[in-house]
């Protein structure tokens, strides 16, 4: 598994509030889905490392 970086992060409460019910609609955690969306947004963007693409797991 590749390290991960910890930060933090602030958003707007009512922001927080419709991701934790998305990530909950799609049975992830707030974080998870925070991640599966930069993921999906540095992918469709072309902006991820080929080498991190190849290996990261579609969910």
């Amino acid at each position: 598994m590749p390290d991960k970086k910890n930060f933090m992060l602030r958003m707007d409460a009512d922001i927080y509030k419709a991701l934790e019910k998305w990530s909950a609609d799609e049975f992830r955690s707030v974080n998870g889905q925070i991640e599966y969306l930069l993921n999906k947004a540095l992918k469709e963007n072309n902006r991820l490392p080929k080498e991190i693409g190849k290996t990261t797991k579609k969910t």
